[in-house]
């Protein structure tokens, strides 16, 4: 019965992995798209009170 265990572990183990992987690469990316998009909205921001315009409504 031992032997199982130790079966049902080795076969678990590599979708527990790649599972955490691909939570770790999601993060990222939306942590990045997040940050893109502040920096887009500050550098609009930016321009369009160097002409003069309004603030952009949200």
């Amino acid at each position: 019965m031992e032997n199982f265990w130790v079966a049902a572990a080795w076969s678990i183990l590599p979708t527990i992995g790649v599972c955490i992987v691909f939570v770790v690469v999601l993060r990222g990316i939306l942590h990045s798209d997040r940050t893109e998009r502040k920096a887009h909205a500050r550098i609009e921001a930016e321009e369009r009170a160097a002409r003069g315009l309004p603030p952009r409504a949200s």
